[in-house]
């Protein structure tokens, strides 16, 4: 994620808890999906694991009415370890800092295991909130030196990397009880979390490659080059909300610094004009732009639609007026705007600034117009 990103968040969180916003009109919930309570990534760049970890949250709850508090920083670990590996790789000419993408946190989970919060939070010496400028530049400032180096590097250089995180983060569990048994991390993502990398699927929408087919995704944080299914964005419209409508959640990957997006009043709207959005009362039946398929490839294209921020699609709600909003959990902490942490979106704001989503499988609707056969 764009690091301004982080000092604007907090800004717009502080904004939200200093003032009191209305609206003209009350938006009803259609559907809003159990999830887990609203968290904060603080200043750092990981709302990437936040989401996906919540989205984890909430599948368990739907399948099993299994309430789990994950850890968000035992994944970021394992996830900085191998952004190191391929920054050594590459000899420097690769991007090393705190982003990462939904496909990185379900490939984690599959390689590594997950632990709950309670084991490894990521914090330390009395810290209470997250704060990675100083571990992400002591991590670069090592790795940079690791390649000054005569070659060939030391074969053992990881382990100065991972003095960094225990520093900073502390050193993770080999094992943990948990409800009076004993689980290794990927013991219990597998026997507990009952996770499955493969009941998930990533989609994308854009037209610089042939849809119903998948591709790498040209974004700075796709350091894993992780592919998506591309499919017309109505299409993509019409499966994240089917899957709400099913029970299930979803991964949000957009764009945040277009105008529009106001964390702070707690919507995400696309204003025909500016003026329609000053003040604290906000018109959800506000006239909105239109989007198209080429708009969005356009915007892309100018790289005025950017992958800044992942959060978690939860529920459905309409206007009196039928207009539809979806119900995003953000994770800027539960007193970011007046809405408890969460943020009302518009579909034509979803529309022309989704970079990507990623859905349960089992919630997928095959569209009549296409068929979206998934591997």
């Amino acid at each position: 994620m764009r690091s301004y990103l982080v000092l604007s968040a907090l800004f717009l969180c502080i904004q939200g808890r200093a003032q009191e916003t209305k609206s003209l009109e009350e938006i009803k919930i259609i559907r809003n999906n159990p999830a887990t309570s609203v968290k904060d990534q603080a200043n750092t760049g990981t709302c990437w694991s936040f989401s996906t970890t919540s989205m984890i949250e909430a599948d368990c709850l739907h399948k099993a009415q299994v309430s789990l508090d994950l850890s968000e920083m035992f994944t970021v670990r394992n996830i900085y370890i191998e952004k190191a590996e391929n920054y050594i790789h590459r000899q420097g000419y690769a991007r090393f800092d705190e982003g990462g993408l939904g496909h990185d946190v379900l490939h984690a989970v599959e390689a590594y295991g997950i632990v709950p919060e309670d084991v490894y939070s990521g914090l330390k010496d009395g810290h209470t909130s997250h704060d990675h400028g100083e571990l992400i530049q002591d991590m670069k400032n090592y790795l940079d030196s690791i390649l000054r180096l005569p070659k060939p590097i030391p074969a053992d250089w990881k382990t100065g990397l991972t003095a960094i995180l225990d520093k900073y983060l502390g050193a993770p569990p080999a094992t943990f009880s948990y409800n009076g048994h004993s689980y290794t991390p990927k013991t219990f993502a597998k026997e507990v979390v009952k996770f499955n990398p493969d009941d998930y699927v990533s989609l994308t929408s854009f037209t610089h490659h042939p849809f119903n087919s998948s591709f790498v995704l040209e974004v700075p944080d796709n350091f894993s080059n992780g592919a998506y299914y591309n499919v017309p964005i109505n299409d993509l419209i019409t499966i994240a909300k089917s899957a709400v409508m099913k029970g299930y959640t979803v991964l949000w990957d957009t764009d945040v610094s277009n105008r529009g997006w106001m964390v702070g009043k707690g919507y995400a709207l696309r204003p025909v004009v500016d003026s329609q959005t000053r003040g604290n009362i906000i018109n959800p039946d506000l006239d909105e732009k239109g989007y198209s398929q080429e708009e969005r490839q356009q915007l892309f294209e100018e790289l005025v639609t950017q992958d800044d921020h992942l959060m978690h699609i939860t529920g459905i709600g309409k206007t009196a007026k039928g207009k539809e909003f979806f119900i995003v959990k953000n994770s800027y902490g539960s007193k970011s705007g007046p809405f408890d942490g969460f943020v009302k979106v518009s579909l034509p704001y979803f529309a022309i600034n989704t970079i990507t989503i990623i859905v349960p499988k089992s919630a997928l609707e095959i569209v009549k117009r296409q068929q979206v056969a998934l591997k």
